[in-house]
């Protein structure tokens, strides 16, 4: 919570406290992507606005329309993002 300046009874993703069973899952829910926007805009000097598009963008829905939930490939985001004018 601290990291992303939530307070501390802030209710977060449930993916951003915990890790996939083999570490090398590359997505993580829409929630947890938008919670993270504006760090990752400061670290990169980009708007907030530039990051949520681009995980917006991003976003995959339930494979079929019912399976699972709807994701973001994270590396995909950082390659878009690596891209963007500053």
């Amino acid at each position: 919570r601290a990291e992303n300046g939530l307070a501390a009874d802030a209710l977060v993703p449930v993916d951003a406290v915990t890790t996939s069973a083999s570490g090398l899952d590359p997505d993580i829910s829409p929630a947890n992507a938008l919670l993270q926007a504006g760090r990752v805009a400061k670290a990169r000097n980009l708007t907030e606005n530039q990051v949520r598009a681009m995980v917006d963008q991003y976003t995959e829905g339930r494979t079929f329309g019912i399976l699972g939930e709807p994701r973001v490939n994270v590396l995909a985001v950082n390659l878009a993002l690596d891209r963007e004018p500053r």
